[in-house]
């Protein structure tokens, strides 16, 4: 079974605010908002895996928000 699927929430909540305490993003993670097109984020994705099979890492990271507008 791998192993990824397993974490815990304590790790994942973690992982992500390592990954939010850094300065910019990387060739392997990059922070995105508010997008719902489906072609763009599979390119990101694409981006990514690419990204970190060429620096010889295993993971790479996109960190989703959602920015939350008031309504008038």
């Amino acid at each position: 079974m791998n192993s990824s699927i397993n974490r815990t929430f304590e790790y994942l909540n973690g992982l992500l605010h390592e990954l939010i305490a850094l300065p910019n993003e990387t060739e392997c993670v990059e922070f995105k908002q508010n997008n719902t097109d489906a072609e763009q984020i599979g390119e990101y994705i694409s981006a990514l895996s690419n990204s970190a099979a060429l620096c010889g890492k295993a993971n790479a990271y996109l960190v989703w928000a959602l920015m939350m507008q008031r309504m008038r």
